[in-house]
């Protein structure tokens, strides 16, 4: 019938089982980023004055701009991390961070609006009249 042993088997399973295993427990044990590894693109909205200028130089048209309506929105599906936003930004309001993106929904675009509240109208204070 059979011409093996299982010996050969037995020492196998036994070395599997006494050394670390050959992968990273996942959940637990995240890999980090190799060096110069590109991340994802991070935005401060605080310090956007909307000059689109961000807009016109992305190659794939991953980055929305609206000057009125003082909204920012990228789409991470089509932005192939080429710095040109980040390069030609006058106010630095765009930075490369080298932690990996989360993984994308289907066609998941990050936007980002600038809400100004309109100043509090100063009450009437009374005053007493001097004595």
């Amino acid at each position: 019938m059979f011409s093996w042993s299982i010996r050969p088997i037995a020492e196998l399973v036994l070395r599997n089982a006494s050394h670390k295993p050959a992968t990273r427990l996942y959940p637990r044990e995240r890999r980090t980023p190799f060096p110069r590894t590109r991340g994802q693109i991070a935005f401060r909205i605080d310090d956007c004055d909307f000059c689109t200028i961000c807009a016109h130089k992305c190659p794939t048209q991953a980055i929305v701009v609206h000057r009125t309506e003082k909204t920012w929105a990228i789409d991470h599906g089509r932005c192939i991390l080429c710095n040109n936003c980040i390069e030609n930004c006058p106010n630095g309001c765009i930075s490369l961070r080298n932690d990996p993106h989360p993984p994308l929904r289907a066609h998941e675009i990050l936007t980002f609006r600038k809400d100004h509240a309109p100043p509090p109208t100063p009450q009437p204070v009374a005053v007493a009249p001097p004595k």
